[in-house]
């Protein structure tokens, strides 16, 4: 008896281990062959996401790089007063896309996936594809056009209409790294398929 139950807490122990790494990036962020090999149901889901909507992997990559560097469960930082009493965190941007909650909402209700959670990679990568379809109709930004997919990303399609970008010398300087890292993603990818 004392047995089962040393065996059957070392297996409770290792099973817990094992699901702590569930949502954390992979090792390999700045090679997509590398990337892919490690981790290839999310090459899948991309490919996935591809088809339905028209939204080439890369530009995806670049997009789930920047925003949660491909951590599952990835959260804004909390806001603090006085600098010691949390107030809450900064947005309710969650998962590998980053959606908010409002914007989650509403790709549930055009989708129906209702049982879609942005932890999952198919369904993050599905939310991406369809809200840079949403881009491309609203604001005739090109599937393939990482940096402004980006920006109208970050803004909002509202916000990219309007060009709150421009005032934001920072984000301009990030949506031109998410164009480069997709253009680095690209090239990748096309030696390792």
């Amino acid at each position: 008896m004392e047995r089962r139950t040393f065996l059957l807490g070392s297996f409770l122990a290792l099973a817990g281990c094992g699901s702590a790494g569930y949502y954390s990036a992979p090792r390999h962020l700045d090679d997509a062959c590398m990337l892919f090999a490690e981790r290839p149901h999310y090459f899948r889901a991309l490919q996935r996401a591809e088809r339905r909507w028209g939204v080439p992997v890369h530009v995806q990559m670049a997009t789930f790089y920047q925003e949660s560097r491909f951590v599952g469960d990835a959260r804004p930082p909390y806001r603090y007063s006085l600098g010691v009493i949390p107030m809450g965190r900064m947005s309710s941007a969650y998962g590998y896309s980053q959606a908010l909650d409002g914007t989650w909402e509403e790709y549930v209700r055009d989708t129906g996936n209702r049982r879609g959670r942005r932890t999952d990679i198919e369904d993050a990568a599905d939310f991406m594809g369809w809200y840079m379809t949403l881009s491309r109709e609203r604001n005739g930004i090109a599937l393939s056009d990482a940096r402004n997919q980006y920006l109208a990303y970050h803004e909002g399609h509202t916000g990219f209409r309007r060009g709150s970008y421009n005032g934001k010398p920072w984000l301009l300087r990030v949506a031109g790294e998410v164009a480069t890292r997709a253009d680095m993603y690209q090239l990748q990818l096309a030696s390792c398929r």
